[in-house]
């Protein structure tokens, strides 16, 4: 038996930095001017929303699906590869289109591959850390969203300088490059002896087992009342900012600014807080904020209190999102692992965004500013059901 290869004092910390990296990267090339290269491409306004909309649908069927197909084969690394080299060339493919139908279908593909790629990711990263206990989940984490922020810089000049299709040049390279990454990065350890039979693939039996744990359902509803709170933000707090005369310039700052505070808690002090204020805790302070920030939101386009709750989204998001991960570490085993994410990327995240997003254009028509006492109401909702979300005896499913 040959020896495994020996690791730095950081143990695999650099390789998902790689993959993480590589993954955001991706993710930031194209994210802010896709609807632009849908309409340069042909598609009138409702057929871009038709196109974004239907990937968002595709994401939420297919993601819990792959999960369950990288437990069930015990391959997470292997869908995670295929799914991000699917992604690469999808996104070569998608230069290729032209006109609502070509991009339609090329747009449900591209979402079909990219589905599970952050929960399969986060998966991988977090056997690796309870296993080797040499870094810590936010130090990977943060390192995806800082290479979120530096890719969206770059892909305005970009654009500038090459036009709308680098966009998808760029991360269709980044993604095959993603897929690279995942060959250096270990898999997720099988649960049991080596020398004992590979434990039972997850089952239909085993999904709905999950669904029937009340911390992992509360963990889904906190997920979704606050982090899904995000909604009206994403869609309208720019509108809003620049209906009140607040520049390009000032309105990019603010912007900036909620990404940076969520690396500065992803790298910094969230484990810190963890460790001191326990998941349950950790998870109040962020509904807690989020009451907040959206209070500031609904009241004020002062730009020194904007950037104030602009600074909370390292609280409302970060913080509650490494609670969550610290949860679901504890309460799922290894081999449920993929399936586990996926689903809480799907129930907790995606689908409350995508029900969120749509109530956003309504709230905000017809209640303007204070459309954003709602979600402070959604976080008010959360911070009752966040004081249950104490750590559980290790392998409860």
């Amino acid at each position: 038996m040959h020896a495994p290869p020996a690791r730095s004092g950081l143990g695999a910390f650099p390789a998902f930095v790689f993959l993480q990296g590589s993954l955001y990267a991706a993710y930031g090339m194209v994210s802010p001017f896709l609807p632009s290269f849908l309409g340069d491409r042909g598609l009138d306004a409702s057929e871009i929303g038709i196109v974004l909309a239907g990937g968002t649908l595709m994401r939420l069927v297919a993601g819990p699906v792959a999960g369950r197909i990288a437990d069930r084969l015990d391959a997470t690394r292997a869908v995670l590869a295929a799914g991000a080299a699917a992604a690469g060339l999808l996104a070569f493919a998608t230069l290729l289109g032209h006109g609502f139908p070509a991009l339609l279908v090329l747009g449900l593909a591209q979402a079909l591959a990219l589905a599970a790629l952050a929960p399969l990711a986060d998966a991988l990263t977090l056997a690796a850390m309870e296993r080797e206990r040499t870094f810590a989940y936010g130090w990977v984490r943060g390192a995806g969203s800082a290479a979120f922020i530096l890719a969206t810089l770059v892909s305005g000049q970009a654009v500038a300088w090459a036009g709308l299709p680098s966009i998808l040049v760029s991360s269709g390279l980044l993604f095959l490059l993603t897929a690279l990454a995942v060959r250096g990065v270990p898999a997720a350890p099988r649960t049991g002896h080596p020398s004992s039979p590979a434990p039972e693939a997850p089952t239909r039996t085993t999904l709905r087992a999950l669904l029937a744990v009340p911390l992992f359902r509360r963990v889904l509803l906190v997920a979704a009342l606050v982090i899904g709170s995000h909604a009206l933000h994403e869609a309208f707090a720019v509108i809003r900012w620049r209906a009140a005369g607040l520049g390009p310039g000032t309105v990019s700052l603010l912007w900036s600014l909620a990404v940076l505070s969520e690396v500065v808690v992803f790298v910094l002090c969230g484990s810190w807080l963890l460790e001191r204020l326990g998941t349950a805790g950790a998870a109040m302070l962020a509904a807690g904020a989020g009451i907040l920030r959206w209070a500031i939101l609904a009241t004020t386009v002062a730009v020194p209190m904007l950037a104030i709750g602009q600074a909370l989204h390292g609280f409302t998001f970060a913080l509650l999102h490494l609670a969550n991960m610290r949860l679901l570490a504890d309460l799922v085993p290894a081999r449920g692992a993929a399936t586990a994410q996926t689903l809480y990327a799907t129930l907790g995240l995606g689908l409350a965004n995508t029900v969120l997003t749509g109530l956003s254009g309504w709230l905000y028509g017809r209640f303007g500013a204070d459309a954003f006492w709602s979600m402070a109401a959604l976080c008010a909702g959360a911070l009752p059901l966040a004081a249950g979300l104490r750590r559980p005896a290790p392998q409860a499913v």
